[in-house]
């Protein structure tokens, strides 16, 4: 079934409007499609009430169109008409429809958002969550929360997003039991990257646990965070993870230890100035750069002749940082 929304749209063949609202109601989807898409082209506010009104077309590349053009608009009408579509029975209309109401910027249209945050069907509730992350309004904490013990997993990982933004210690706790235990692998990258906000070293235990996870992306977003927060705790590990069987965990790790700027790191990274790959090779020479230390001189005057330009310009600006600094 097609959405059913009610909209006051008097009708003034002077307004510049009466045009768009006659092939709006054409009784071919096709003119009335075009119409949207013709309106889109000189859409004003004045105009948003005829694409609020198009979300309850019987057709749904009208209902599609509309919610598309929405993205453009916030209001009231048009915030309500878009959660109606959220069950439309057509795919690509929900999703339209989602993406849309994720382009919301009024922290005021959380208030219509909120009651349906507790939706037990797992599209509607990752689309409001979705919202809510968006808006950061405080009101959107306990809804999160409750969401976590979610049993689809896409809505859990939402919920997380919304808890990371908030930044709310309240959500410390539950996040870091996800972290470590969920079953699903993207929920604990997902919880891995929301301690981020924390200020502290109280989630140490908790990054260094997923920085061992069996999941290469939990390890990889492991990596990155304890960089992120300049947890000098972790630089052993992270110079354990410079081994990792896959590259890109051990990207993160080299760049994290040169926001470490220990010198404990300098040796290993040394070898990794050496590594097949050049991306690695480039970000050793950019964390030796942020460490500081003369005794990567020699290496780093070395790896100038690198085959690869980015190698070689991540060089010369270590070079320069460790002269400037000695």
């Amino acid at each position: 079934m097609s959405a059913v929304i009610n909209i006051n749209t008097s009708f003034n063949p002077d307004d510049g409007i009466g045009q768009f609202r006659a092939r709006l109601r054409d009784p071919d989807s096709a003119v009335r499609r075009i119409a949207i898409l013709d309106l889109i082209d000189v859409a004003g506010d004045e105009h948003a009430p005829l694409l609020v009104e198009a979300l309850g077309d019987p057709s749904p590349e009208v209902r599609l169109e509309a919610a598309r053009a929405l993205e453009a608009f916030e209001s009231d009408d048009s915030v309500a008409g878009l959660i109606v579509l959220l069950t439309d029975e057509d795919t690509e209309v929900r999703e339209a429809a989602a993406h849309a109401l994720s382009e919301l910027k009024d922290p005021a249209s959380a208030e219509l958002l909120l009651p349906h945050a507790q939706d037990e069907r797992p599209f509607v509730r990752v689309a409001i969550l979705r919202a809510l992350r968006e808006l950061r309004v405080p009101d959107s904490l306990e809804p999160a929360l409750t969401a976590l013990d979610h049993a689809d997993a896409s809505v859990r990982r939402e919920a997380i997003s919304v808890l990371g933004y908030l930044k709310q210690v309240r959500a410390l706790a539950p996040i870091m039991q996800l972290a470590a235990n969920d079953s699903d692998p993207e929920v604990r990258r997902a919880a891995t990257g929301a301690l981020g906000f924390c200020t502290d070293e109280s989630v140490l235990p908790a990054l260094l646990s997923a920085l061992r996870d069996a999941a290469w992306q939990v390890r990889e977003e492991a990596a990155t965070t304890l960089g992120k927060l300049r947890l000098a705790a972790a630089t052993a590990e992270l110079i354990t993870a410079l081994e990792d069987a896959y590259w890109q965990v051990r990207l993160r790790a080299t760049r994290s230890l040169g926001r470490l700027r220990s010198k404990e790191a300098i040796a290993p990274l040394l070898a990794t100035l050496r590594h097949e790959i050049s991306n690695l090779r480039k970000e050793a020479a950019l964390a030796l750069g942020e460490i500081r230390d003369a005794s990567a001189l020699p290496a780093l005057l070395e790896a100038e002749q690198d085959g690869d330009p980015e190698v070689r310009k991540a060089v010369r600006l270590a070079l320069e940082q460790i002269r400037l600094a000695v």
